[in-house]
């Protein structure tokens, strides 16, 4: 087990530094590819473009999903200003103050990448009395390129135009103290975890209980995640996402959080307390939570109709949808409770 949670956390950083935004993640999506085949391990890119891995399992009668998203928050060009300023408008759950003095690059269709800021319209607090009181919105904070941009035309000449995405930089750091900082934590912190079960499979070639699918979507921020491509005989699904941290919250940095409900509903409570069950057997620190405003892949799956239990559990990140944090503990038991949930029947 070691072994699989080292890996999850080697990997993790490569993932963060990597680009995919919900709708556009083919350079994520080339990664994890890259790392199948280095673990010889079978896998398929959907249309929509997510990566499915299958293991057979001692039982192939019936299926177990585990998903994780490998899609991130980001920003699409939405309008250029008269006076060079690039405003965009969010993908997925992103709020301005939470981007503002963010560093981006925007990418055209043609492929030309552009540096700039995000910023105030009028930034300076020698100029703007009110600039510590204004209320944010993606009115009145915009990219400023850096670029020689004095108008709408010189940025249109970049190649610059609507639909272009924004990338935010994750500023990934990895400390001493077995932390990890950075954006996009949501879920590239449970696309790790999976791929560190995907390895533990890979090496120890144990077998699951049941026939079990990793997969890894890419545009669950926007609603749109693992929603298609579900085996019929799917009778557990497992979102391996992060858990919401925050006053109130019962989870921390340093276990797995398991999710009783979140506001789509409560989750399946015999699957809630079986996967309890295999984090105390095991010795797992775990702690049992409500993430009041979180939606997820098992909730999309779900609106598809299929007839499955459904449950989430992941680990622990601080500051969710902003600068994220999120501790090796954390990571370390949700690989673990990852591949005991596929080993038990």
């Amino acid at each position: 087990m070691k072994k699989s949670q080292e890996y999850a956390w080697k990997i993790l950083p490569e993932l963060l530094n990597t680009e995919g935004i919900s709708g556009n993640c083919g350079k994520i999506v080339e990664l994890m590819e890259k790392k199948l085949k280095a673990l010889k391990a079978k896998y398929e890119i959907t249309h929509k473009g997510g990566v499915i891995i299958k293991l057979k399992g001692k039982d192939n009668s019936k299926v177990r999903v585990l998903t994780a998203h490998a899609d991130t928050l980001g920003g699409m060009v939405k309008k250029i200003g008269g006076d060079g300023r690039v405003f965009i408008v969010p993908v997925g759950g992103v709020s301005p103050f939470s981007v503002e003095g963010e560093y981006v690059t925007v990418e055209t269709v043609s492929g030309k990448r552009y540096r700039g800021t995000v910023v105030h319209n009028n930034p300076s607090a020698h100029v703007n009395a009110s600039l510590s009181k204004e209320e944010r919105s993606f009115e009145n904070v915009s990219v400023r390129l850096d670029e020689k941009v004095k108008s709408a035309a010189d940025v249109k000449k970049l190649g610059i135009g609507v639909g272009d995405y924004c990338y935010f930089d994750p500023r990934v750091e990895v400390t001493k103290s077995g932390f990890i900082k950075s954006r996009h934590l949501d879920d590239k912190a449970g696309v790790a975890a999976l791929f560190g079960a995907v390895e533990y499979f890979a090496r120890t070639k144990d077998i699951p209980a049941y026939e079990t699918w990793f997969y890894i979507s890419v545009a669950e921020e926007t609603g749109n995640g693992t929603v298609s491509k579900l085996p019929q005989n799917c009778f557990e699904l497992i979102a391996v996402d992060m858990g919401a941290l925050g006053n109130g919250q019962t989870s921390d940095e340093y276990t797995v959080s398991i999710c009783a409900k979140d506001s789509t509903g409560p989750f399946d409570y015999e699957l809630r307390k079986k996967i309890v069950g295999i984090a105390e057997k095991n010795k797992i620190p775990y702690k049992v939570d409500i993430y009041p405003m979180y939606g997820s892949d098992a909730a999309a799956a779900l609106r598809t109709g299929i007839d499955a239990r459904h449950m989430l559990f992941g680990p622990g990140v601080d500051a969710s949808h902003s600068f994220e944090r999120l501790h090796r503990d954390s990571l370390n038991s949700t690989t673990a409770l990852t591949v005991k949930y596929i080993l038990e029947k």
